[in-house]
């Protein structure tokens, strides 16, 4: 069995750090203070805003839902996380321990004693878990104050003491696997003699011996294990054109040799070999715009299979078998997630699924025998739930809901649109209303996603349904250079930041939901976390006209810095991330045209600022430099800073202050309406 806690580096992704939900949308919302020198069109439009009415162009009022307070929305599940140990002995989820802190819990699958706490994280809480082979262990991830300096750590299920199995100052652990024949090792990349690449090193469990099992010549960026528990496939990055590459040999002790090449602009990558060891699963758009899911013969490089391929959406999540290194169902998603059956012996069992869950279907932990599952259904309005699945004979059993209060409130419905950009370009987007309203001239929140090279996609969505509930027309458009939707619609953002396509996107969304009378002209914030935060801050320089306000979110204000402080082991990557967006370190021109801080003269609306101290991917200097060119020049600016974080906020206090925040300069902003503001305790925040 293969798995992966909480990441191996995604494809340069920008985007913040994840939540320990996964699954239930409860991301990490993130926002300041509101500035003293809100203008007065601001102020006036927060008295004119009744706290349970929502005004329409025309002057009615209708009722809005009760409000959804922000604890629900936002502080700690009451569960989430399911899972078994591959034994299917135990059952385990993450939950608050005493004093809030996410933590692993484990109980008896046949629940003949009750759940026990057997993690003790007593500060940024646990966001992935996963058990040992032999079921005998929970290894787990965590980092020092959101410095992305993951240590693995091990705890016993028989109560004895948390192991930090990665000791060392500074280095980073990512790509673990894990396999069912060697219960007692694990493979783990670590930055440790070089912090800009990964050795693989193999650690015992019984002891912790740490050694390394295979060098990385200075390219790699992941690894793959063959059925043998061996290193015998590797994904590479070429530094001088931006190349992917797969990698394969025959043993360890033999040399590595190209497999297949990826040029910059094709989209693929290898996901596991086939039980005898001599075929490679993957994906790849050679030869097609979408990727297609393939075997390929790992001696003659020729491909015997096309598995699936979908003409609108890439490959998404893969189900393989849990033992015997088979594919058995692929999932596609263009608006919305469905999924592909390519294994009969599991046909049924999807299909019954399906007819009992009513949003997305996930199947989310496995035994090894493949007897009994864990599903989470994802509706789009409401939480999650977690379900225990028994294949023989077939029964379904509800586990639990991550958030049931939020099942005594009115959440919204999140609504797929197709939305025309000015050179006819299809951008897919999701809409959600506030319900009992009607959706006409509404202030509207442009929330705009991370990475750049990620994507929105369908689902409950905390920051959506808490927006929508505060009387806000939430727009989410996955604008040009966003992944899944294939190789055209991503190279269409190649070069195209700031002033360029993937922003004008964003002012084409904008001013669709001002025609469509769905959106008030005077009342739009642009909202989002990372390229997000950095779309904020060119939305109010490039398109000052359009925005009444925006929230920066560890946003990046000068690209030239961001590419001279990334970390370390983003270098194998850099060629490529140069080819997404330009040259500015060596384009000073280039740098100044797409480089917000340039321009910070042009901003109209009030704008807020938040930033993590610790963050590795967009530092410090970058909001600094945003927030002292506008104080330079008298512009409203909130500066807030978490001195505990890192790219994007994983204690719940710093979230629940942050939300706290935001809804009160939204509403003096928009005129949409505010939970009352009170202190957090424990919150780090600091006004700066």
């Amino acid at each position: 069995m293969l798995w992966s806690l909480l990441m191996t580096i995604t494809a340069l992704g920008f985007a913040t750090e994840s939540s320990p939900e996964s699954a239930d949308g409860g991301g990490h919302v993130t926002i300041g203070s509101t500035p003293a020198d809100a203008s007065s069109r601001a102020q006036a439009r927060a008295q004119e805003a009744p706290a349970a009415r929502a005004t329409g162009p025309a002057g009615s009022s209708q009722e809005l839902p009760p409000l959804i307070p922000r604890e629900v929305l936002f502080g700690n599940p009451t569960r989430t996380q399911a899972q078994l140990s591959p034994d299917g002995a135990q059952l385990s989820w993450l939950a608050p321990s005493a004093d809030g802190v996410l933590n692993v819990w484990v109980q008896p699958a046949d629940r003949s004693r009750e759940p026990r706490q057997i993690t003790d994280d007593r500060k940024r809480g646990i966001r992935r878990y996963g058990w040992s082979e032999d079921g005998s262990q929970v290894l787990y991830l965590q980092d020092v104050g959101g410095d992305e300096n993951w240590h693995l750590y091990a705890t016993p299920l028989d109560g004895g003491k948390t192991r930090d199995l990665t000791p060392f100052e500074g280095v980073r652990a990512q790509n673990l696997m894990t396999d069912p024949e060697h219960p007692n090792e694990l493979l783990v990349g670590l930055n440790r003699r070089d912090p800009s690449v990964f050795d693989l090193y193999r650690i015992r469990l019984d002891s912790g011996e740490v050694t390394l099992d295979t060098e990385n010549p200075g390219d790699v960026v992941s690894w793959l294990t063959d059925p043998d528990f061996r290193i015998r496939a590797a994904e590479a990055m070429d530094p001088t054109s931006g190349d992917s590459i797969v990698r394969v040999r025959a043993d360890e002790d033999q040399p590595w040799r190209e497999l297949v090449r990826f040029p910059f602009g094709e989209n693929g990558g290898a996901l596991d070999f086939d039980a005898d060891g001599d075929k490679l699963y993957l994906t790849s758009s050679l030869g097609s715009d979408t990727t297609r899911l393939l075997l390929m013969d790992i001696e003659s490089g020729e491909v015997s299979d096309t598995l699936a391929v979908h003409d609108k959406a890439d490959v998404g999540a893969v189900m393989m078998h849990p033992t015997a290194h088979r594919v058995q169902a692929v999932e596609f998603d263009y608006l919305q997630p469905e999924w592909e059956v390519l294994d009969p012996a599991i046909a049924d069992d999807l299909a019954f699924l399906e007819e009992q869950t009513t949003g997305s279907l996930s199947v989310v932990s496995r035994t090894l025998a493949d007897e009994r599952w864990i599903i989470a259904d994802q509706p789009d309005d409401g939480p999650v739930t977690y379900s225990l699945y028994e294949r023989e004979p077939r029964r379904l059993e509800t586990l639990f809901v991550t958030r049931p209060e939020l099942l005594d409130y009115e959440l919204a419905a999140m609504q797929p649109r197709l939305i025309e950009a000015r050179d006819g370009l299809t951008l897919p987007a999701y809409l959600t209303l506030p319900p009992g309203i009607a959706p006409e001239a509404l202030p509207m929140v442009l929330l705009v996603h991370g990475g750049p090279w990620a994507r929105d996609d369908w689902g409950y969505d905390a920051q959506a349904q808490w927006l929508a509930n505060r009387g806000y027309a939430v727009l989410q458009v996955n604008f040009r250079g966003s992944t899944g939707f294939g190789k055209a619609f991503l190279n269409a953002g190649n070069g195209e930041w700031g002033v360029g396509a993937m922003q004008h996107d964003l002012t084409d969304a904008v001013r669709w939901a001002i025609e469509q009378g769905l959106a008030d002209p005077e009342r739009v914030c642009i909202y989002g976390g990372s390229y997000g935060g950095y779309a904020t801050l060119a939305g109010l320089t490039f398109t000052p006209e359009l925005y009444a306000c925006g929230v920066d979110i560890v946003g990046p204000s000068n690209i030239q810095t961001l590419f001279a402080s990334i970390p370390p082991y983003w270098a194998p990557m850099k060629r490529q991330l140069v080819k997404r967006v330009g040259d500015v370190e060596n384009d000073a021109e280039l740098n100044r045209r797409i480089s917000p801080l340039f321009h910070a003269e042009q901003i109209q609306a009030p704008l807020m600022v938040l930033q993590g101290a610790n963050d590795p991917r967009v530092k410090i200097a970058e909001a600094d430099q945003i927030v002292n060119a506008m104080r330079d020049k008298d512009l409203p600016v909130t500066y807030i800073v978490f001195p505990d974080e890192g790219h994007g906020f994983a204690r719940p206090e710093n979230r629940l202050d942050a939300n706290a925040r935001i809804e009160q300069f939204l509403a003096e902003q928009l005129g949409g309406r505010a939970e009352p503001l009170t202190p957090i305790e424990g919150s780090s925040a600091e006004v700066r």
